[in-house]
């Protein structure tokens, strides 16, 4: 999408329309636009109809204007994985937001009004579409102004600055400042496949991440069993005990007991299944809770 294109669907303009005949528009009228003031462009941007040349016109020119405005307020992001022309596009979105809501008559400068748009746009872009993982809107908005603090003292002091000192330009614990930091890292997502180095044969970043461990899982179904174990008659924990400890067969169990295999089998599916039923209670329990 080209700026021209932007600047006409945000004012309604449609190719059409461009070539359709316009009374108020002339040839010699883009050259007269471009000596009138802000606010004579902002009075046709308020008061001519959207489908008016002339009205797109006056628009267009605005926005030439305040093309450094909006050069400005992306440069801050310059460090970003965002395309720099793609954010110069969002830009000019707010920017024409701008144009199209400023009232001559209450304020006295569009540069001053259009800079927060502007950047609104831009934060607003990163929030609700840069973002592969659910972060906390104000570390995410930390995270841009820690950016701008970075840059802007750096030019200052001629060195990277300290965290203590970006904390105290910006106003924050060094919590949040962690907690921005750890944001930066879900603002883009990286595939396994991607290789750790440019050497022939490099290893990816599959191979630098762990797998999961089978003994954690044991220990957590072991845990979970253990907070019912009780509840069960002391006969069952003791088949339990001599069938996945022991490893004896229902025959063993049953000549230990004194008892026939088919009891065995009837007192072990009963025991396993109390168990089973209670983590499954609270499985579902958790998850209600959740929810």
């Amino acid at each position: 999408m080209t700026r021209g294109t932007l600047r006409n669907t945000a004012t309604g303009i449609t190719a059409a329309d461009a070539t359709a005949p316009d009374t108020g528009f002339h040839p010699g009228s883009r050259t007269e636009l471009k000596e009138q003031s802000d606010n004579a462009l902002l009075a046709k941007v308020r008061t001519l109809p959207r489908d008016s040349e002339l009205r797109a016109a006056a628009c267009e020119i605005l926005v030439d204007r305040y093309q450094k405005l909006v050069r400005s307020c992306v440069r801050q992001y310059r460090g970003s994985p965002e395309p720099t022309e793609d954010l110069m596009q969002v830009g000019y979105v707010g920017l024409l937001k701008a144009i199209n809501n400023y009232d001559p008559e209450v304020g006295d400068s569009l540069s001053a009004y259009a800079q927060p748009c502007v950047s609104g746009e831009i934060k607003r872009h990163f929030r609700d579409k840069r973002w592969q993982i659910h972060v906390r809107r104000s570390a995410q908005e930390l995270l841009l102004e820690l950016r701008k603090a970075t840059e802007e003292l750096t030019q200052q002091l001629g060195r990277a600055p300290e965290e203590s000192e970006l904390a105290e330009r910006l106003g924050v614990s060094q919590d949040d400042m962690q907690e921005a930091r750890q944001a930066d890292l879900v603002f883009s997502t990286y595939s396994l496949d991607a290789p750790m180095s440019d050497r022939d044969d490099p290893a990816q970043l599959a191979d630098m991440l762990g797998d999961d461990d089978p003994g954690v899982a044991h220990t957590i179904d072991m845990e979970a069993v253990n907070a019912h174990w009780e509840e069960l008659p002391e006969r069952e924990q003791r088949i339990l005990v001599m069938r996945f400890y022991g490893n004896l067969t229902q025959t063993e169990i049953g000549e230990r007991l004194g008892i026939s295999q088919m009891h065995v089998s009837r007192l072990l599916t009963r025991a396993l299944g109390h168990l089973k039923s209670r983590l499954l209670d609270a499985a579902e329990a958790g998850l209600t809770a959740e929810g």
